[in-house]
């Protein structure tokens, strides 16, 4: 497997990429307003039975963001096909990497994938002088959810309705 910058080429086996999941958790959001305080709780919650969920965000995105020549990174077989991708932008006047995408082929998944292209947007990420690197996720993508705690992301934050489906999101954060 090669880690590289994706190139035009290679964004038409990134359209064909599933970004659905299967999920037996979801992270259930609890929330109470007092006078002068509000209290959130996420609870990882298992579920009757598995849960397939579409991706939340729309393959038409994928262009205008490899445009903005940014880090736009696929793993690629040895042959070149990419069967991964990782997708971040900047926002340098606060020095944060904003991971938007994060897809692997599912054939290719609880293989290293995911982890080796962290690792290379990392150093990218180092590379260009940024302080942080920030993903997030839906609340009903357990795997993600585990994924950035494995990789010491911390919670900071949510927002509830983000995606166009009306989907909690929930956005981790790593200091590099």
């Amino acid at each position: 497997m090669i880690i590289r910058l994706a190139e035009l080429a290679d964004l038409n086996a990134c359209y064909e990429l599933d970004g659905s999941y299967t999920t037996n958790y979801v992270w259930q959001m609890q929330a109470r307003e007092h006078e002068r305080s509000v209290e959130v709780r996420f609870d990882a919650v298992r579920l009757p039975r598995s849960m397939k969920v579409a991706y939340p965000r729309h393959r038409d995105e994928l262009l205008p963001n490899w445009r903005q020549g940014e880090c736009f990174l696929v793993a690629a077989e040895a042959a070149g096909k990419p069967i991964a991708l990782l997708d971040m932008t900047t926002q340098a006047w606060h020095g944060v990497g904003w991971i938007r995408n994060l897809i692997v082929h599912r054939d290719f998944r609880r293989q290293g994938v995911a982890t080796a292209l962290l690792r290379a947007a990392r150093h990218w990420a180092l590379d260009n002088e940024l302080i942080k690197l920030t993903l997030e996720t839906q609340t009903k993508n357990y795997p993600a959810i585990s994924f950035a705690q494995k990789h010491r992301f911390a919670f900071c934050g949510y927002n509830d309705r983000y995606y166009s489906n009306g989907d909690i999101a929930v956005f981790f954060s790593l200091s590099l």
